[in-house]
């Protein structure tokens, strides 16, 4: 298949597709006579695979591990264990600082009763540190 259909199989574009190609995510797709691109159904299950982990804001390095990790199916996959473990600590890390940003602001939006500028009680608090 060409790039345009792989693209529209897998949801990814097709610029997002050749950069995966250029930083060896996704292997050189074979080129026919004309220079098109020829893709095969192993190409869409690695581009699904790479779409998924980035829906997960999995790194890209951390993806060329997952992949480079699958060659051998039989080891272990405390690697893989671990990269999931360190990718779950950064979302509740983000869950942490969104939770007490909401809260600032929760605080912020109900600290000023007054309907004039001069005494907005939000901008002062915005000014001290």
């Amino acid at each position: 298949m060409k790039i345009s259909q792989l693209a529209k199989t897998t949801n990814v574009a097709s610029k997002t597709i050749r950069y995966y190609e250029e930083i060896g995510l996704l292997p050189e797709a074979y080129r026919n006579d004309n220079g098109y691109r020829e893709y095969s159904a192993s190409d869409i299950e690695r581009l699904v695979f790479i779409r998924r982990c980035r829906e997960l804001q999995i790194p890209l390095e951390q993806i060329k591990t997952l992949i480079a990790v699958q060659v051998d199916q039989k080891s272990s996959c405390q690697e893989v264990d671990a990269l999931i473990d360190q990718q779950l600590d950064k979302v509740r890390k983000t869950i942490a600082e969104l939770t007490l940003l909401e809260q600032t602001l929760h605080t912020l939006a109900t600290s000023c009763p007054n309907d004039k500028v001069g005494d907005c009680q939000i901008l002062k608090n915005l000014q001290q540190e």
